[in-house]
C-alpha cells in the first residue's frame, strides 16, 4: 500500500487561489505547465516545496475559453474544465511524467443568462462591476479529475448579491489591480468582500475551487483525505 505522504496530484492551473485551497486541505500537488518556446509544448512540474523556483517563462495550459453559440453557463464551464483536464493529460504523456491524477477547474460568472468572463481592460472591468452592482449573479465552478482513460467532474453553483456600488469605490477597486484576470472582475477573498451583501453556496467555490466537490473527486481517485 502506498503511504499517504507519497500521494500526489498534478494541478492543471496556475491560479494562486486554487493552490492555496489545495494546500489548506493538505493535498500535495505539482503544477502542470508548459513553456512559450516552440520546442516545448509542456514544461513539467513546479514543486511546491521548492521556494527558489521562479517560473518566469511559464504560462498556463491554454484552452479556448470562447463560449459556443447558445451555450448555457453550466455546459460552458463543464466543457472548458474537461478540456483543461484532457490538455493536462496529453501534456503529462508527452513529457513522460510519472502518472498521477490531474485536477483542473474553471470558474464562470453568469447574470441574466449571460456569461461574464475576465475583463479585457480597466474600462471593461468598470462596466462589469457596474452591471453586477445592486443585483444577484451566479458563480459556477466545475472541477474535474482525470487519470488514464477515466475522467470525472462535478459542478458547483452559487449565488452572490452585490450591494449598490458607488463609482468612486469601483474606480479604487480597479486601481488596486485585484480585478485583473478574474471572472466577473472581482475576487471574493479580497477587497471585493466589501461589495458582497449575501452569499448562497460555497465560499471556496466562488474563490475558484469548491473544496467539498474537490474532496469527493480526489477520494474517488484514491487520494486519502
Amino acid at each position: 500500500m502506498t503511504a499517504i505522504h507519497d500521494h500526489r496530484i498534478y494541478l492543471a492551473s496556475r491560479s494562486p487561489r486554487r493552490r492555496e485551497l489545495l494546500t489548506q486541505i493538505g493535498v500535495r500537488f505539482e503544477l502542470l505547465l508548459f513553456r512559450e518556446t516552440p520546442r516545448s509544448l509542456l514544461e513539467a512540474m513546479v514543486r511546491e516545496d521548492d521556494p527558489t523556483h521562479k517560473p518566469s517563462s511559464d504560462t498556463p495550459i491554454e484552452v479556448d475559453e470562447t463560449p459556443l453559440p447558445n451555450e448555457n453557463p453550466e455546459a460552458y464551464v463543464v466543457r472548458v474544465t474537461l478540456a483543461k483536464a484532457q490538455a493536462g493529460l496529453q501534456r503529462m504523456r508527452e513529457r513522460r511524467l510519472i502518472s498521477h491524477p490531474i485536477l483542473a477547474a474553471d470558474t464562470a460568472v453568469e447574470m441574466d443568462g449571460t456569461i461574464i468572463g475576465k475583463p479585457e481592460n480597466d474600462a471593461d472591468a468598470t462596466a462589469i462591476l457596474k452591471r453586477l452592482s445592486g443585483g444577484t449573479h451566479r458563480v459556477l465552478t466545475a472541477v474535474a479529475v482525470v487519470e488514464a482513460d477515466r475522467v470525472e467532474h462535478l459542478l458547483n453553483i452559487n449565488e452572490v448579491r452585490f450591494r449598490t456600488l458607488e463609482d468612486n469605490e469601483i474606480k479604487r477597486y480597479i486601481a488596486s489591480g485585484e480585478s485583473h484576470d478574474k471572472a466577473g472582475a472581482y475576487g471574493v477573498q479580497g477587497r471585493a468582500a466589501l461589495f458582497i451583501e449575501e452569499i448562497r453556496g460555497s465560499y471556496t467555490g466562488i474563490m475558484g475551487l469548491p473544496l467539498f466537490e474537490t474532496a469527493i473527486l480526489l477520494r474517488r481517485f484514491g487520494y486519502p483525505l
